[in-house]
């Protein structure tokens, strides 16, 4: 909630709403998208375990791969504990990346419009990613074109706005 303190007047004698003209929260990005990296790989491995009938390992042996090597690629698609926690590091890193360039986007935006650009954002990072990046240097990735890939970035996006702008607005 804003204090007095947090606030600007917009117009004379107008409405007062929260101050963003402060800096960027770079912790606070950084924070947002390790939340929203976490968010995205349950959902990712959930929906495509349950919706697309496939290893919920498959997209953390695609993440590993970028590092690891075609090699760890399924099959199988089982579990591996060092592929899996190097999927997580690459994936966490990237979502910290993702999460700084979003909270220098969003700072200075109310919460809905950071939530709107948040899915936007979400959606191109799925197609930067998977239809220029990947085909040239990760075609393993082509394999997740699909509607959870989609998904689950718009969601990833909307979570580092949502994240970030709660924080931002629940400074002292």
């Amino acid at each position: 909630m804003a204090s007095p303190h947090d606030t600007i007047e917009t117009a004379p004698g107008g409405h007062r709403g929260p101050d963003y003209r402060g800096g960027i929260r770079w912790g606070a990005a950084a924070w947002a998208g390790i939340a929203a990296g976490i968010v995205f790989l349950m959902m990712e491995m959930l929906l495509v375990w349950l919706a697309l009938g496939q290893s919920p390992w498959g997209p953390p042996r695609m993440i590993a791969a970028l590092v690891m090597g075609k090699e760890v690629l399924p099959p199988p698609a089982s579990f591996s504990a060092p592929i899996v926690m190097t999927a997580m590091v690459i994936h966490l890193v990237l979502s910290v990346v993702y999460g700084l360039i979003l909270g220098a986007i969003v700072h200075r935006m109310g919460k809905g419009a950071a939530l709107v650009t948040g899915a936007v954002f979400g959606l191109v990072v799925y197609l930067a990613n998977f239809h220029l990046i990947a085909p040239m240097a990760f075609p393993w990735f082509t394999q997740a074109q699909n509607w959870v890939s989609v998904l689950s970035h718009v969601v990833f996006g909307a979570v580092i706005a949502a994240v970030y702008a709660g924080s931002r607005d629940r400074r002292g």
